[in-house]
């Protein structure tokens, strides 16, 4: 059976992105203004895109551009990940205003953002037919961009034993990511066939209450990252300084699906049907702090060796809940705002949370038939499609578990009930003939007073609904930070055991 699910191999692959990105600056040469640099992008060896970087110094501002355009293949199926962001700083490294261009399979999502001398950030988010959102974020203390890091790595050299923290602003993720480096010995690198001496930098960045991204680069000693590596979702993505014909030449798109399937200790007759299951998750070699995290759904114990125990008890749908929520919980008041992929305020989706809604007389209620509604509304499950919004996924009627998930979530907050975008593995018993857990996105809205689990792709499919074969890794407002925690996770860890309660 063809599950909807498996999109969040994409968004793992942005963090890759992210962190391998944070390493490539370029640094002029003395009485140089710009400079370009050109990356192949590889995962497990295949070449499967290309960067380019820019990096132009005209009178007070330095404005900094990052291109990446990676092809990778779904059960086949190839899909194109366009991202591009530019960063304007002062010649001093203070931030000025950045651009955030994602195209993910439907339409491109244009994010602008001006920094305030008041330590807000003025956002202006552009979507799907010309729709436009506006909020304010505050700046995060202490945070640079491309320029303000390009700086400080001139500052602290290429010493070895050099270690130093500095946050970092991605405009692609709107958040800054807490980043650990350290300068390695020298050593001799193989670049496509050239071996050069180049200095071994180590990178590792986190974010609170997540797990870490670990990347490795090789600087010259001009300090450009000529090759940055990092293991992901147990693949390795690296990206190699090259001349631009070969940067542009044809790609070789890598298989994604396989790489992103968790095998399970045994079959699992019947998730749907039991009451709860308990996983024994054994962190692998790559990491010594696996962060799962709670909820009303799940229980996690850490154990003396490292293993961590997750009870999945999905919680029972409650009745007789009011909508709209009027609560004073400022946590789930958040998840009823409109968000940059969650547009509950679209007039398109508020159309369909009335129509799916209907007269549901309580908040359980209309979550059931919102769920149900989604599930029927998707009509071409699309593998081609990495991550869409919900109004592009309202407007194309396309996508996968993770478009199922953002409009369900948006349908939820538009009628007036709480919901977040959470992301996992979840348990299914034929994917293409595979057995075990894939990447997968759902919906928990807040119900009476728990969260309860909605899943409009497994309803879509005929594998049921939210069941104890969820795990999961993040939740939020569907934003790429939400997930951060899922790309620190996945890849790191096995199941070594799993314990059925079976349902009455």
């Amino acid at each position: 059976m063809k599950a909807k699910f498996f999109t969040i191999g994409l968004i793992v692959l942005q963090f890759a992105v992210l962190a391998l990105g944070a390493n490539d600056n370029v640094v002029s040469a003395p009485g140089q203004t710009d400079d370009f640099e050109y990356y192949a992008v590889f995962i497990d060896g295949s070449k499967v895109g290309h960067a380019i970087h820019s990096r132009i110094a005209a009178g007070p501002r330095v404005t900094t551009t990052e291109t990446v355009n990676m092809t990778i293949n779904r059960l086949g199926q190839p899909v194109l990940l366009k991202t591009k962001e530019t960063c304007v700083e002062t010649v001093k490294g203070e931030p000025i205003s950045f651009t955030s261009e994602q195209d993910m399979g439907i339409a491109t999502m244009k994010t602008n953002g001006t920094v305030n001398k008041d330590g807000t950030v003025r956002i202006r988010t552009t979507g799907v037919g010309g729709a436009v959102q506006e909020n304010s974020i505050p700046w995060p203390a202490g945070a640079v961009m491309a320029e303000g890091l390009r700086l400080t790595e001139l500052e602290k050299k290429l010493k070895e034993g050099t270690s130093y923290d500095i946050s970092v602003f991605s405009p692609g993720i709107m958040a800054a990511v807490n980043t650990r480096v350290k300068v390695g010995a020298k050593q001799d690198v193989d670049l496509l066939g050239r071996i050069v001496p180049l200095t071994k930098v180590e990178t590792v960045m986190s974010m609170p209450g997540t797990g870490e991204i670990a990347s490795i680069s090789y600087v010259d000693g001009q300090l450009r990252a000529l090759k940055s590596i990092m293991p992901m979702a147990g693949m390795n993505v690296e990206m190699l300084a090259c001349t631009k014909e070969f940067a542009m030449s044809n790609n070789q798109p890598a298989e994604i699906i396989d790489k992103m399937f968790l095998a399970s200790p045994e079959p699992i007759e019947d998730a749907g049907a039991a009451k709860s299951i308990t996983y024994y998750l054994k962190p692998t070699a790559q990491t010594t702090n696996l962060t799962i995290p709670s909820s009303d759904n799940q229980r996690v114990q850490k154990l003396e060796d490292g293993t961590v125990v997750v009870k999945v008890e999905p919680v029972s749908m409650p009745t007789g809940g009011t909508f709209p929520y009027k609560g004073i919980d400022a946590n789930i008041a958040e998840m009823m705002k409109p968000g940059r992929f969650v547009q509950s305020d679209d007039a398109n989706i508020i159309a369909l949370a009335k129509q799916a809604v209907s007269d549901a007389k309580d908040s359980a209620e209309a979550a059931k038939k919102i769920e149900e509604f989604v599930a029927k509304y998707v009509k071409n499950i699309s593998m081609s499609v990495g991550y869409a919004s919900a109004t592009e996924v309202a407007a194309s009627r396309r996508g996968d578990c993770t478009e199922f998930a953002v409009l369900c979530a948006a349908m939820c907050r538009a009628a007036g009930i709480p919901a977040k975008v959470t992301v996992g593995v979840a348990y299914v018993n034929d994917f293409e003939g595979r057995t075990g857990f894939g990447g997968h996105a759902w919906t928990e809205a807040y119900i009476g007073d728990k969260w309860v689990g909605l899943d409009s792709a497994f309803k879509a499919g005929g594998l049921g609904k939210f069941d104890a074969g969820h795990i999961a890794l993040a939740s939020g407002n569907g934003e790429p930070v939400n997930f951060f925690n899922m790309a620190t996770t996945l890849g790191k860890f096995r199941i070594e055991k799993v314990t059925v309660e079976p349902g009455k």
